[in-house]
């Protein structure tokens, strides 16, 4: 076991990459276990308002990021530095995606329906940084051979080409097959491959005198949704919690 981490994980400088993913999920959980501590009002944990302002904790996030990611682009993959920068990096990472919703949307939405984004972005997060430990690397340039590796116009017509696959994927409103279609071209050549979504900038402007191919796709959506969205939800309740109810409006 010693000597496959060191020639997997040590040797190729992967050591960094491991911690930061490693800090990042735990992070990501051990703040979610407090946050929900905090909602039902159990433990000594309580949220930190100074002064009558809530200050939530994207913000230290944002300065452990800053820190931890401009310490390791100057350490280097190797070294104590590296490690410890790598660490930083994935606690202040962790702690911003965990309120990724709140970004996006510019409100407090942590326990709403919106908050689910945050639960779902860390998730794709988490599984991108394990491709990439995986031996994935981006555009896939790393699984050229030494000759297309000498052959600079190869090597630069597949990035291309993976790119191009890449934006359609993201045309086609299927950003999580996008994203992992920059580290595995085969995922982005199917999501460029496949029906758009409905509402996507492709459906809109390809689909518009294409009557039977915009049926297709909401039916093909539709019939997703209704597979998936129980499953996924419950996943996300089960790792970020229930999100509050509607608000009912006094009468």
């Amino acid at each position: 076991m010693g000597d496959w981490f060191q020639r997997n994980i040590t040797d190729p400088g992967k050591l960094p990459t491991l911690l930061a993913l490693a800090s990042f999920v735990l992070t990501f959980l051990v703040t979610r276990t407090v946050t929900r501590l905090i909602r039902a009002g159990k433990g000594p944990f309580r949220n930190i308002a100074p002064g009558g302002m809530h200050i939530h904790h994207v913000v230290p996030g944002v300065i452990l990021t800053v820190v931890g990611g401009f310490g390791a682009v100057g350490s280097g993959r190797h070294g104590v530095t590296a490690c410890v920068c790598a660490v930083v990096f994935g606690v202040g990472a962790g702690l911003v995606l965990d309120e990724f919703a709140l970004i996006l949307h510019l409100n407090d939405v942590y326990w709403s329906e919106q908050g689910r984004r945050s639960v779902e972005v860390v998730i794709l997060a988490a599984a991108l940084a394990l491709l990439v430990l995986s031996g994935f690397s981006p555009l896939d340039v790393s699984s050229l051979t030494p000759d297309e590796r000498e052959n600079r116009g190869s090597a630069i017509l597949t990035i291309l080409v993976n790119f191009g696959f890449v934006l359609i994927a993201l045309c086609k409103g299927k950003l999580r097959m996008a994203l992992i279609g920059t580290l595995v071209p085969f995922v982005a050549l199917v999501g460029a491959l496949r029906l758009a979504r409905p509402g996507s900038p492709y459906a809109r402007h390809c689909y518009r005198r294409r009557p039977r191919a915009r049926a297709r796709a909401e039916l093909r959506a539709h019939r997703r949704d209704l597979r998936w969205a129980g499953p996924r939800r419950r996943v996300q309740d089960w790792i970020g919690g229930t999100p509050d109810g509607p608000k009912r409006l006094p009468r």
